[in-house]
């Protein structure tokens, strides 16, 4: 009777298994959501620039018809050439600081000037794999191949899960590590495996 107090039972093993996966489940959600919360940051960040710029050229332009008044007369009082040749040298001297603001605006780059995405790079990078790879691995290897980028395993994780979620890749585990591959590279690895045991297979003795 006590063998069967401390033997585990089928249900409790369930219950670990269950948790282990809950748990992994919870940290790729914390990894991914911290992920899109840095990126909505960084649009934040963006847009505030942005929005400093418009209020400087905003200002330059309610600006520009006072300082024409000004300058016309401080021409008069210094007998200079008269005010309406010194106006319009004055709006343009507005439209010149009006153009340099818009010119010191950081314009995005074209996405093609920033060539493929990271889940492109991933999703190419898992295509060219006969065996399922880790997203320690699959930064590794991307690093390598770009290494004018940054890349981080947690980005690539979270990458690797929205390929799982679109059916683009599939996700194995091995004991307490978790591999991904693309469905043709799991079938693959599948067949080879059904091969390789049909070989190892003992004759029969007559």
């Amino acid at each position: 009777m006590s063998d069967a107090l401390t033997t585990p039972t089928g249900l409790e093993s369930q219950y670990a298994t269950q948790l282990a996966t809950d748990l992994e489940r919870n940290a790729t959600d914390q990894e991914r959501i911290g992920t899109e919360v840095q990126s909505l940051q960084e649009q934040l960040r963006a847009l505030q620039h942005d929005r400093e710029l418009l209020l400087k050229m905003q200002q330059l332009l309610a600006n520009g018809p006072a300082g024409a008044v000004r300058q016309a007369g401080a021409s008069r009082t210094a007998r200079v050439p008269a005010p309406r040749e010194s106006a319009p040298r004055t709006k343009r001297t507005v439209r010149k600081k009006a153009a340099a603001a818009v010119k010191a605006k950081p314009q995005p780059k074209p996405k093609s000037a920033e060539g493929p995405t990271l889940i492109e790079l991933v999703r190419g990078h898992l295509g060219q794999q006969a065996e399922p790879r880790s997203a320690a691995e699959v930064t590794t290897a991307l690093t390598q191949g770009h290494p004018e980028r940054t890349i981080k395993t947690t980005v690539v994780r979270t990458t690797l899960e929205k390929l799982v979620a679109k059916g683009q890749a599939q996700r194995t585990r091995q004991k307490n590590s978790v591999f991904y591959s693309t469905p043709d590279a799991t079938e693959q690895a599948e067949r080879s495996g059904e091969g390789a045991a049909a070989t190892e297979k003992p004759e029969s003795k007559d």
